[in-house]
């Protein structure tokens, strides 16, 4: 399909130095037919033009008019989707995260899933304060960050110490079957001489409270720990207290890569839209220097 655009034929004729009745004979000509003509009787200027259009931005920018969006997105429109989405890593990332608009709130959580932790925790982080996570996060996914092989056992034990003592009590008596005497430091030393089994029972018999709490201290010492959570279990509280445009928010942390990536799920028209938002001279650029046969496409006509 030919690419077909509003060219600017005053340039074309300023530039030429044509006359305007001879500009009318060109009326139907296409851009590469008045060149030609031009070059044939002697225009020094139209040859000059003929080779500043596939290397000269300031040129091409000026002759088809690429300032203009609609310029823009037909040029685009007639692209491949590989060609566009070569074009994506020159967008702005407030472009990036503009285009996350025409993706459902679903399909923004899908995506979410496949970026590296680091950079969902980084979402997330931006969507809620830490304690909203831990108050929102499921008791599962507490229990697993607290008897997980990545919990250092020794800062585990060191805040659980920050516990009133009756809870330390029930827990060391609920897999211990002994009577727990002593000061919350007394306790914990007992907790922690427990065999795996019995200590990883322990922490799991914490009241939910206690375990949010608990975990709240942790994470605060320990930033990475978030990293533990699930993704999944990450997504539904997005889906659950963050709308769409609120999810778009929080995504702008996420460094431009990702953005990209995900930008280019989008089908192929509204890639073209989202395109159109490069800037203009990085653009023309890109037409000289890497797709020179549409430029050639449209000179043509």
């Amino acid at each position: 399909m030919a690419i077909t655009i509003d060219t600017d034929l005053a340039y074309i004729q300023s530039k030429l130095n044509i006359s305007s009745s001879k500009m009318e004979m060109y009326r139907e000509k296409s851009i590469e037919e008045i060149i030609e003509a031009e070059a044939a009787s002697g225009n020094q200027a139209a040859i000059q033009l003929a080779a500043d259009m596939f290397t000269n931005v300031s040129q091409l920018i000026e002759l088809f008019q690429l300032a203009d969006p609609n310029n823009k997105l037909a040029i685009m429109s007639g692209m491949s989707t590989a060609q566009l989405e070569k074009l994506v890593p020159m967008l702005e990332k407030n472009d990036l995260v503009e285009g996350l608009k025409f993706f459902t709130q679903d399909a923004l959580l899908d995506m979410l899933k496949d970026i590296p932790k680091e950079e969902l925790v980084k979402t997330v982080l931006d969507l809620f304060s830490q304690q909203q996570i831990i108050e929102y996060m499921p008791e599962e996914q507490l229990d697993g960050l607290l008897t997980g092989l990545d919990m250092d056992k020794k800062m585990l034990l060191n805040n659980l110490e920050t516990l009133p003592e009756i809870y330390l009590q029930q827990i060391y008596e609920s897999v211990s079957g002994k009577e727990a005497n002593g000061n919350a430091r007394e306790m914990v030393e007992q907790i922690s001489q427990l065999g795996d089994l019995d200590y990883r029972n322990a922490i799991l018999n914490l009241q939910p409270a206690q375990k949010k709490e608990l975990t709240y201290i942790l994470v605060n010492q320990e930033n990475k720990l978030f990293e533990s959570f699930d993704s999944d279990a990450y997504t539904k509280i997005i889906n659950r207290e963050r709308d769409k445009n609120e999810t778009i928010k929080g995504m702008r942390v996420i460094k431009p890569e990702y953005l990209q990536k995900m930008i280019m799920e989008l089908p192929q028209d509204l890639l073209s839209v989202v395109t159109t938002q490069i800037d203009t001279e990085k653009f023309a650029d890109a037409l000289i220097n890497k797709y020179p046969e549409i430029i050639a496409e449209i000179v043509a006509g």
